[in-house]
């Protein structure tokens, strides 16, 4: 009778440790996936590849960070637009924008162009955005 109760007390323990761990699995929040059909947008690349002006050299008046953060608010707003659009560089230097990255587009490439002559005029905006290829 005791080897019995020895041999149940070393079964109890790995028992109950699997289904503590069974609990857990089943507790834990789903993992959320990416979109496959969205893939991250990551400009890093693209955007280190160009001339000036770049986002690093950018002024640092309050005049220009005004202008940059009226733009991107914009952009961040219009929930239309894609991750690639939401993340392109605004350069705004002397009061003169220049926009760079990858659009999805013809249409965004428009409507951010809209967006920054709607703070600077469209005399002072240069587009530099690029549609990207499809995946």
């Amino acid at each position: 009778m005791k080897g019995n109760s020895i041999k149940l007390r070393q079964l109890l323990l790995p028992v109950s440790l699997l289904a503590l761990g069974a609990s857990l699995l089943t507790a834990a929040p789903p993992i959320r996936r990416q979109d496959p059909q969205q893939p991250a947008a990551d400009n890093t690349k693209r955007n280190k590849d160009q001339s000036d002006p770049s986002a690093e050299n950018q002024k640092m008046s309050s005049t220009d960070r005004d202008i940059t953060q009226k733009i991107r608010k914009s952009i961040h707003d219009d929930k239309s637009l894609s991750t690639y659009a939401h993340n392109i560089k605004i350069i705004a230097r002397d009061g003169k924008v220049t926009l760079r990255g990858p659009v999805r587009s013809e249409d965004e490439k428009n409507n951010i162009q809209a967006k920054a002559a709607e703070v600077v005029g469209q005399e002072n905006v240069t587009n530099q955005l690029e549609i990207a290829p499809s995946k």
